[in-house]
């Protein structure tokens, strides 16, 4: 059975994956001052690092519209179930403008099989769902079994960060600028989750890279186990040597069964900063 797979720009996708699945991605706004880009569209990461890199201002963001979401329904087959997994809701109105659509589809089209899934993720958080959707469809799920399965994932899935540096925080307002100095001259390094809510949390804050590095790496025993049978997926911020190095320290530690890498899109790296990781895994 085709199953339509939707998420929207707030996911980064590894290559390998995108190639094997046919997933539309509905892009999210950035705006460099009066400037609109679309997530992967009209910007993709090396255009973003060199605005970064000319203007450094951290752009603005804003979710796809219901009518984004409400046409990328439309060019679905009728006869074709649609399954949307969107960036969590506490990071974003993208879940409820893609709600919000599917209720104005389906007054037109009542027989349409739309589920629109609240992630409680982003970036390559979404990535391992979306994977797992692809081989649960591989395995001939139904529809209605896969959304079950999916929201099952959903409460399972943990997602890591950790900061190399704060200064898209603090450019962006999110963190005030005089905590920001005092962090930095004391090289503090945020370590935090996605909990299980779907917000953001700081679990720990760690002097020196190495030390949070260390500590990125140890925190992934302390979710989950059995790594034979799972696989883990990472995202950077222009920093592969750097990704690809934690990712040897994290398979000499846990035995994973794969490996997604993939660099961060416009959208998250706006939040990460240079040298940012998030890694996401299965708990169960």
């Amino acid at each position: 059975m085709h199953i339509q797979l939707i998420t929207d720009g707030g996911a980064d996708i590894p290559e390998r994956l995108d190639d094997a699945l046919d997933i539309m991605v509905v892009p999210l706004y950035l705006y460099f001052r009066d400037e609109e880009f679309k997530t992967n569209l009209t910007m993709d990461s090396a255009a973003f690092h060199r605005r970064m890199a000319e203007t450094h201002e951290v752009p603005r963001s804003s979710a796809p519209s219901p009518n984004d979401f409400y046409e990328a329904y439309k060019r679905v087959s009728l006869e074709t179930p649609i399954i949307m997994l969107s960036i969590s809701k506490g990071l974003s109105v993208t879940y409820e403008n893609a709600v919000m659509a599917k209720n104005m589809l389906l007054k037109e089209e009542p027989d349409r099989q739309i589920e629109v899934i609240n992630s409680k993720t982003a970036s390559c958080g979404l990535g391992l769902l979306l994977h797992e959707a692809k081989k649960k469809i591989d395995e001939n799920y139904s529809f209605e079994k896969l959304v079950d399965h999916l929201y099952k994932r959903v409460e399972q899935t943990s997602t890591l960060f950790v900061l190399k540096t704060l200064e898209n925080l603090i450019l962006g307002g999110r963190l005030d600028r005089v905590r920001g100095t005092i962090a930095k001259t004391l090289n503090i390094k945020p370590l935090m989750r996605a909990s299980d809510e779907g917000y953001i949390e700081v679990t720990e804050r760690v002097r020196g890279d190495k030390k949070s590095i260390r500590r990125f790496v140890e925190q992934i025993g302390e979710h989950t186990k059995n790594f034979e049978n799972k696989i883990i997926t990472m995202t950077h911020y222009n920093a592969e040597d750097r990704a690809k190095k934690v990712l040897a320290d994290i398979r000499e530690k846990y035995p994973f069964k794969d490996v997604h890498l993939t660099e961060m899109g416009p959208l998250i790296a706006t939040y990460a900063g240079e040298g940012g990781l998030v890694i996401s895994f299965f708990k169960n």
